[in-house]
């Protein structure tokens, strides 16, 4: 049963059965150890959709226990924080999943309710303590009318972002006796641009830095050259197949096999489909055919993609048997047949 089928039976039964689902799949999801990426994006399809439709108390429950899991789905602890602090003070707090970059980002739409809150976590980046303290601090950025509080969320705005130059003042909000920001405020919001330039740049390094990512760079370039003969090879050295097998998984117009080989290798779902869409190109002429293709995708489990590998290694195993005990046996027969040789009759006879 897919997520839209939760997301369906919470919509047409009674109100409580959201609130339910939501907090049982939240609770099941933190009993687990060490979740998978497929069992991530699973929470996030079921829970997302439900979130508008449940109430304060279970988006406080949710963000409590979630605050406490080490594999936290992202999407929705971001979410999460995105409500009023009290319901995200624990993700604000103690949660891993939310990064430096989110945490600018989070002051910077919500102003010091949030600050305070992320000034609480352990290991706090400095950069952000030293923006928290100046946001405490308004003399360091002063203003006419220490009141107003959206000049306060102009300036805070303006240390998240990296044009921080060109929004000091903005049309319409600028007062006839506003001063410069303060030598502090300058150096937060050059060490902030820094600081995001640098995030940035992780981030798109870590989005690769998962294991299989040379395989999947691989078979994607190999698949979108057109050549079936360069993706089967590719596809038989990530399976450690030979070549005729690979070969075999994409001869018909019929993606199960390779769904399966690529479900092996743990790819993620849209990995799989721009894989699968270049080598069956006409076989997802509309939204639908890709939609099966990712439920299908999902409820394949990977325990069950790699026995179908270990199978088709076992094939060629036993196949390679086969072919080598006709060779053996002409052998034996042939040394048998050695005695009836007229030259070991003429011996024996000496």
């Amino acid at each position: 049963m897919s997520s839209s089928d939760f997301r369906q039976i919470a919509i047409r039964t009674e109100s409580g059965k959201a609130e339910r689902l939501f907090r049982a799949a939240v609770s099941a999801f933190c009993s687990l150890t060490r979740p998978s990426r497929r069992e991530i994006g699973q929470l996030e399809d079921l829970t997302l959709p439900l979130f508008d439709n449940v109430s304060v108390e279970s988006r406080r429950y949710v963000a409590a226990a979630l605050s406490e899991c080490e594999y936290a789905p992202a999407a929705l602890v971001r979410r999460l924080c995105e409500e009023p602090v009290d319901i995200a003070a624990p993700l604000l707090i103690r949660s891993r999943a939310v990064s430096d970059i989110d945490l600018i980002a989070l002051i910077g739409r919500h102003g010091l309710p949030h600050a305070r809150a992320i000034a609480r976590r352990k290991d706090l980046n400095p950069t952000i303590a030293d923006l928290i303290r100046a946001l405490e601090r308004p003399t360091l950025v002063r203003t006419r009318d220490p009141e107003a509080a959206p000049a306060q969320s102009l300036i805070v705005k303006t240390q998240a972002t990296a044009d921080s130059e060109t929004n000091q003042q903005m049309p319409g909000q600028q007062m006839p006796g506003q001063q410069t920001p303060g030598l502090a405020a300058e150096n937060a919001r050059r060490r902030l641009r820094s600081m995001m330039h640098t995030g940035n740049e992780a981030l798109a390094a870590k989005v690769d830095a998962f294991p299989g990512a040379d395989t999947y760079v691989k078979l994607r370039e190999t698949a979108l050259t057109g050549n079936a003969a360069f993706f089967q090879t590719a596809l038989a050295d990530a399976l450690d197949i030979d070549f005729s097998v690979a070969q075999s998984l994409t001869a018909n117009q019929n993606y199960a096999p390779l769904l399966a080989a690529l479900r092996s290798l743990d790819f993620s779902e849209d990995r799989a489909f721009l894989i699968t869409v270049a080598v069956y190109p006409g076989l997802f002429p509309h939204p639908q055919a890709i939609r099966t293709y990712l439920d299908r995708y999902r409820l394949l489990y990977r325990d069950t993609a790699l026995e179908k590998v270990r199978g088709w290694k076992a094939e060629i195993l036993s196949k390679a048997a086969r072919d080598a005990s006709p060779a053996t046996g002409d052998s034996r027969k042939a040394s048998n047949s050695d005695e009836d040789a007229p030259g070991l009759r003429v011996s024996s006879r000496k």
